[in-house]
């Protein structure tokens, strides 16, 4: 018998076994503040209930059997046909099945929709984030479907279904349906107004022919798409169903799945169109407008995900520091460990605590909070998905050579982590969009002024950074070129503004002192070490 060279110690248990929901306590402090009394219970047990799942070991596994088994495209069967499906591995399935069932694509019409979907939308991107893809486009697809009531009546209750029906079959025979989009082109890119792809009018009014490719199809799979064509009116949004009434297969062809740095579960396609049947979604020749509450529903999806993604991240890292020891006590007793910890947690808390306000104000509909959304949105976007990668990395280096390590899922975070920000509009036209919100809609900038302006003479390094903005925003000389300062400027200033009103005051002081008073460093961990930094990072810390 073998003699034991060495005894296994010093080693961190899992994190497993714990609600992701109610371990976040800036989640959930940001739920409770913005939800009315009348669904309250409701909603928290519903969220602690997906939370649970999210962090059970099961849910856990699934998300690394997802992400290890990339889909498969199969473009025809064993005679020759061509079927032009994509094979998922079954626990791909299970995740989306539950992330129906949890009232993801489900906000538009219930209590509270946008806040308790945005919450949970931010848990379940923690289990795997590649399904969030499909749960994204089907939720943000209603609003652009509402313009065209009769088709918004045909296909709002399927897509709003807490039902996931798997099968390629007639839209009218499914119990829920998904959807897709595709926009962007090889020409074009974020140009979408370059597109090729044709739409030829048919004999049944409102209905067309489709000719040309898309150079992204998101979520491939799906029951249905919007797609920018260029009709005899001008660029037209439609809708492209997989299966057509009859039941048989309408023209979409899968060229290709894209091989993706992480997001490897889930499919992202080369379609093209050839005689494809579509329906016009809106009028001809605006489709960019037809569109665009689709994309805004999106970019808030992206902050929401990277919001999750760096929860995660610093939940593992904070995990990770609390039970290991190293120069004789635990990592995150040590003060430089702990500044660097604590830096993580004031990212992924101002992320989360902005994201849920953007949502809130989702579901105010009022014209203040609307115009709101119209340079927030972006600006956000800019910001909290920039912010991602590093706060991935960092939190990755926190468990050292194991964070390197493909079983602690620190590298899975790290692939994802730029994700968000490329999707949907990558920084430039985030922050340029910025600017033809203040250009174009000033309300936008009077709803983001009145905003901030609820912190003002509660820290004077707040107020220091809403006056030094006022004065770049007095100056448009030039504007295109500081459009990214300008963009991060409005983010952090309103991540300052909601920190001061509503975190305990370690995290607001910590926040305004290193994120707008100058009084910190490029890199993680150089806050003032004069702040209350243990506080912030036991805030952060997740209890299974």
């Amino acid at each position: 018998m073998a003699g034991s060279t060495h005894s296994v110690n010093n080693q961190v248990p899992p994190l497993v076994g714990y609600d992701v929901f109610s371990a976040d306590r800036a989640l959930t402090a940001a739920v409770e503040r913005h939800l009315d009394p009348g669904p309250r219970d409701e909603v928290l047990g519903e969220l602690s209930a997906l939370g649970r799942s999210a962090g059970s070991a099961q849910v856990q596994e699934w998300g690394a059997q997802a992400n290890e088994n990339p889909p498969r495209l199969r473009t025809h069967d064993r005679y020759g046909h061509r079927i032009d499906e994509v094979e998922f591995h079954p626990s791909w399935h299970r995740l989306l099945g539950k992330g129906v069932a949890a009232g993801l694509t489900a906000a538009w019409d219930r209590p509270a929709g946008h806040l308790r979907r945005a919450a949970a939308f931010l848990v379940w991107t923690q289990a795997e984030a590649g399904n969030g893809c499909p749960l994204s486009m089907t939720h943000a697809a209603v609003p652009a479907l509402r313009t065209d009531p009769a088709l918004a009546a045909e296909w709002e209750p399927r897509l709003t279904s807490m039902v996931y029906d798997r099968e390629l079959r007639p839209a009218r025979l499914k119990a829920g349906a998904l959807f897709g989009m595709g926009m962007t082109e090889k020409q074009g890119g974020s140009d979408v107004r370059a597109g090729t792809t044709s739409a030829r009018p048919l004999a049944e009014d409102g209905t067309y022919e489709l000719t040309g490719h898309k150079w992204f199809c998101s979520a491939p799979m799906s029951d249905g798409f919007l797609v920018l064509a260029q009709a005899p009116g001008g660029l037209t949004c439609f809708l492209v169903p997989r299966v057509l009434a009859d039941g048989t297969r309408n023209v979409f062809l899968l060229q290709r799945l894209k091989d993706k740095l992480g997001n490897r579960s889930n499919a992202s396609a080369e379609v093209e169109f050839d005689g494809t049947w579509a329906r016009r979604v809106g009028e001809e020749g605006r489709g960019v407008r037809t569109i665009i509450e689709m994309v805004a529903a999106t970019r808030l999806d992206c902050v929401l995900g990277s919001a999750g993604l760096m929860r995660q991240a610093v939940a593992q890292a904070v995990h990770h520091c609390t039970y290991r020891e190293a120069f004789g006590g635990k990592l995150a007793d040590k003060p430089l460990m702990r500044n660097v910890l604590a830096d993580l947690a004031l990212e992924s808390e101002a992320a989360t605590t902005l994201a849920l306000r953007l949502a809130a104000a989702c579901d105010d509909g009022g014209e203040q909070e609307r115009a709101l959304l119209r340079i927030a949105v972006p600006a956000a976007k800019y910001w909290v998905t920039k912010r991602c990668p590093p706060v991935a990395v960092e939190a990755a280096e926190c468990l050292g050579g194991n964070g390197y390590v493909e079983e602690s899922g620190l590298p899975r975070l790290v692939r994802e982590s730029p994700l968000n920000s490329i999707w949907e509009g990558a920084g430039n036209v985030q922050a340029l969009d910025v600017l033809r919100a203040l250009q174009r809609e000033p309300g936008a900038l009077d709803a983001y002024l009145r905003e901030v302006g609820q912190a003002r003479g509660a820290d004077h390094r707040l107020d220091g950074a809403i006056k030094n903005l006022l004065t770049e925003l007095a100056d448009l000389e030039g504007v295109e070129g500081r459009a990214r300062r300008l963009a991060e400027r409005l983010a952090l200033v309103l991540q300052g503004s909601l920190l001061v009103r509503f975190a305990p005051p370690q995290v607001a002081d910590a926040f305004c002192a290193a994120r707008l008073g100058g009084d910190g460093g490029a890199a993680f961990g150089t806050l003032p070490h004069t702040l209350d930094l243990a506080s912030v990072v036991e805030r952060a810390r997740p209890v299974a």
